[in-house]
């Protein structure tokens, strides 16, 4: 049964997770109605900037599938999305990775289920979506409060699951555990560095830099390393705009500085025990679990492991090969699995 937006009986969603994302289930069909375009004022079509140039360089980017734009109001300005598939359909809601936007789902999403509804979110300071406010970081725990926001209105996806469980029926995370801890002595340190990183940055902040369209892929790819080119072209048609004399990025350099609060893996397991969603991990064998950081095989991230194996009873995990960009370079081999999970019949806890 499905209800209305701010009733006891909430439609629970899907969510694919990039490290700080999830692919979530969760959009009620009544809430995207009311969503559509002439339908509900906070709701329009997300008016496309100016991207000639960009088009020109990059639209080699091979993308199948139809999507449309949103635009979500928030009080600051507005989160961008776009959206694939009937708005009646299942709702799974896609998160993706640091630095990255929406467009790192347009080559998975045409090869998954044609019956769901697929909804991708720029987070604020991400591909088209409006910056936070002069003066304010980018709080971890704020990429939460903006799924909360389009819910009604990866790492993130865990944490978003916990806080909010009665609006989650699945969780798929890609290459990543749903959270991401801090070690409880650098606590005081991660805190200052990101104080003393805004401030110098609002000292030292000047115009955007401007790049040809060549030297900004060969800059993005630089910076991301399990980037395919192709990739990293899809990811510049939403994440770079023209300019006088070429092309600048579109992501707040905010993000790079560090969040002021990450939380402790105590707290991670606190809360990861609140999570009532089926729980699909995919990590990639050349990704980030294969490093020493990321090791599934010592603290922390074996107690997130052993954590979703004792909470869940509907917990798998795959490891399939490919980078941390998998899901980009090769989509289909992490379709087939995400396909199966989301067509899988998970009895409702409502």
């Amino acid at each position: 049964m499905r209800g209305e937006p701010g009733s006891g009986n909430r439609t629970r969603w899907a969510a694919i997770v990039r490290r700080r994302s999830l692919v979530c289930d969760w959009l009620s069909p009544e809430r995207l109605q009311e969503l559509s375009p002439g339908q509900d004022p906070k709701l329009s079509p997300q008016p496309m900037k100016d991207m000639s140039l960009v088009s020109k360089w990059f639209s080699t980017a091979a993308v199948k599938g139809l999507c449309r734009e949103l635009t979500f109001t928030v009080p600051w300005g507005h989160i961008a999305a776009k959206a694939w598939g009937l708005p009646n359909g299942r709702p799974v809601l896609c998160l993706h990775g640091w630095a990255d936007n929406a467009n790192s789902f347009d080559r998975l999403i045409p090869l998954l289920p044609a019956d769901f509804y697929y909804v991708a979110m720029d987070f604020p300071g991400h591909g088209v979506s409006s910056y936070r406010p002069p003066g304010v970081p980018y709080y971890f725990s704020e990429y939460v409060s903006d799924v909360r926001r389009i819910a009604d209105g990866g790492n993130v996806g865990g944490l978003f699951c916990a806080v909010f469980p009665e609006m989650v029926d699945k969780l798929i995370v890609l290459d990543g555990y749903g959270f991401y801890p801090i070690v409880n002595s650098c606590v005081q340190e991660q805190l200052q560095k990101a104080i003393n990183g805004l401030i110098k940055l609002e000292k030292e902040q000047s115009s955007p830099r401007v790049y040809t369209p060549d030297a900004a892929l060969k800059r993005l790819l630089l910076g991301n390393e399990s980037l395919s080119e192709e990739s990293g072209k899809i990811l510049l048609q939403r994440g770079s705009t023209e300019v006088p004399g070429g092309l600048a990025f579109t992501r707040d350099l905010r993000i790079n500085l560090p969040t002021p609060v990450r939380i402790t893996i105590d707290q991670c397991l606190e809360f990861q025990k609140r999570i009532t969603a089926a729980v699909l991990l995919i990590g990639a064998k050349e990704g980030l679990w294969k490093g020493e950081k990321w090791s599934p095989d010592q603290p922390p991230f074996s107690l997130l492991l052993e954590g979703y194996r004792t909470l869940s009873k509907q917990f798998r995990l795959e490891r399939v090969e490919g980078n941390h960009h998998v899901h980009m370079n090769e989509p289909e081999r992490v379709a087939g699995i995400v396909s199966e999970f989301l067509r899988k019949d998970i009895t409702s806890k409502l």
